[in-house]
């Protein structure tokens, strides 16, 4: 690699003393290696600054390609890591001036790694996300139209069919709302924690339904299939659940700027 370069930090775990990752592809195509410090490991890869540094990465980020792609590069590192180790996973395009600078982070940042470590050791994160569709949540429009009496002209039929939508609309949500807190409550007595995520944008998701649920839920790996269990039983009362996992525990174990879990 030519000119200037970074260190790009994937993920940290314990140091057991194991091996470097053999052959694993990261960010821009460049070979994963370990950085060892504190009792801990910190696995990165080496990365041009002409990409990966300040003002060109502010550039790439609006590409949403280049996003996708490192992205997927950046996942793919963690969860290979993962699947071997407990490992706190760093937020996407995490790049420091170099291996030094990684070693201070895992000597300064030691306990805060290590509480992270802890937590997540010997759990693993499920995902679920629960749809409703708007039309099945409440009366139709024109049924509470009828009920609130006769229009007097083509301004005031047009009104009250408005508002009519508007409350439907209203009630629909608040019932799909009660199902939402109906199943997450029901997952997080399972799981040793749970998250509620912002739900994602419909051009994210693909789904024309409203997505009343994104949670996240870190379980035993013990209760696996009592949480899988848990789940085929909310679907069958409440409707239509997916389920993805189990994951790295992104949204229990990343550490912001700030050193907290």
């Amino acid at each position: 690699m030519t000119g200037e370069a970074g260190t790009y930090l994937y993920v940290v775990a314990r140091d057991s003393g194991a091996p470097s990752p053999d052959g694993l592809t990261g960010v821009a195509g460049t070979p994963v290696r370990a950085i060892t410090g504190a009792g801990l490991v910190a696995y990165v890869s080496t990365v041009p600054l002409d990409q990966f540094g300040e003002e060109p990465l502010q550039r790439s980020m609006e590409d949403l390609d280049w996003l996708d792609e490192t992205a997927r590069a950046h996942h793919h590192v963690v969860e290979a890591v993962a699947s071997a180790v407990s490992a706190v996973p760093v937020r996407l395009v995490t790049v420091y001036s170099g291996d030094e600078q990684v070693a201070g982070l895992l000597e300064d940042r030691h306990d805060d790694f290590r509480q992270a470590l802890d937590r997540i050791t010997g759990r693993q994160e499920w995902g679920v996300k629960v749809y409703a569709d708007p039309a099945e949540q409440a009366e139709p429009a024109a049924a509470a139209q009828d009920r609130g009496g006769a229009a007097t002209g083509p301004g005031a039929a047009y009104l009250r069919k408005r508002q009519a939508g508007l409350r439907n609309r209203e009630e629909a949500w608040r019932r799909a709302s009660v199902r939402a807190e109906r199943v997450h409550d029901r997952l997080a007595s399972v799981a040793v924690a749970g998250r509620r995520h912002r739900a994602q944008d419909p051009q994210l998701s693909g789904r024309k339904e409203w997505m009343i649920l994104n949670g996240a839920y870190l379980v035993d790996e013990e209760r696996h299939a009592e949480f899988v269990r848990a789940v085929d039983e909310l679907r069958s009362e409440v409707g239509e659940l997916e389920l993805t996992g189990p994951w790295a525990p992104y949204s229990f174990a990343t550490l912001d700027e700030g050193g907290e879990p």
